[in-house]
């Protein structure tokens, strides 16, 4: 018996999307347009499994199951430098914080990772909105003050909903933005 699941049915509308797409513009060519046939867009389909986190890394990166490293999409958490062999050489204000709180709410825990548009950033780690449970994740460090929102195109899903986030947490004084005496 044939059992259908989740992925199976992502599959089934991308490839039933990606048939349309190419029947709906058979008629294009490079210079443009040769008849007027309607074209479709796929709708991206942001599938994606659960997975469990292994360590965190600062207040904005993980690394899960596989080695892979997490960077989370729309946020800056202040950084905490180390050296070439790992060892930890300073931080920004308010860096440990961002850590600690990121690690109580994610390490050795299961996630679900969520694309945008981007896949990767130019240091090879994925880029995803991260949830647990009924929070997101990315939403609460910048609405506590963990956080800073960080836009950049295309991924800018939730932007408008990170800046009214920091623009409350700045008015409230919460976290960095109360600790940090060059927060902007």
């Amino acid at each position: 018996m044939f059992k259908l699941t989740k992925r199976k049915i992502v599959y089934f509308l991308a490839i039933v999307l990606a048939v349309l797409e190419l029947f709906f513009n058979r008629g294009q060519t490079k210079k443009g347009l040769i008849n007027q046939a309607p074209t479709i867009t796929p709708t991206i389909i942001n599938y994606s499994e659960p997975v469990k986190v292994i360590r965190v890394i600062d207040g904005d990166t993980i690394e899960i199951e596989g080695g892979k490293k997490v960077r989370y999409i729309g946020i800056n958490s202040p950084e905490i430098y180390h050296d070439s062999t790992g060892k930890k050489t300073g931080e920004q204000c308010f860096a440990n914080e961002s850590y600690l709180e990121n690690k109580k709410l994610v390490e050795g825990k299961t996630v679900t990772l969520i694309k945008d548009v981007s896949d990767k950033d130019k240091y090879g780690r994925l880029l995803r909105y991260v949830y647990i449970d009924n929070v997101f994740v990315n939403n609460y460090l910048i609405k506590n003050g963990f956080a800073k929102i960080m836009t950049i195109i295309p991924d800018i899903k939730f932007s408008q909903q990170f800046k009214t986030e920091e623009k409350e947490a700045k008015t409230n004084n919460l976290g960095l933005w109360s600790s940090c005496p060059n927060k902007k």
